[in-house]
């Protein structure tokens, strides 16, 4: 299980992201526009610099819906590899079973 304060920060991160999306893509919409002129584009990019650093989408980091587990995450399921053989084991996932041989 990973720690508390990571998986809170990281749903604290994807809480900001969700609040400034409209804002920051309008902005970078404008800061890219070439048919502006550059004083305009370059105050796009001092106030897309001024949001707060946590409502980047990059900064959002994947984790386990059941455990917080950052790493060998599945994207398509939302889950770490550990929890996925859990639930497979305990029959939890339909058509999915153990392998042996």
């Amino acid at each position: 299980m990973a720690k508390k304060s990571a998986i809170e920060r990281d749903k604290k991160r994807r809480v900001l992201v969700a609040k400034f999306a409209a804002k920051r893509a309008q902005l970078k919409a404008t800061a890219n526009d070439e048919s502006l002129p550059m004083e305009d584009r370059f105050e796009a990019r001092l106030k897309l610099a001024a949001l707060p650093r946590n409502s980047a989408p990059s900064r959002v980091h994947n984790r386990c819906l059941l455990t917080g587990r950052s790493k060998s995450y599945y994207r398509k399921l939302g889950m770490s590899r550990i929890a996925l053989r859990e639930l497979a084991s305990k029959g939890q996932i339909p058509g999915m079973v153990k392998s042996s041989w």
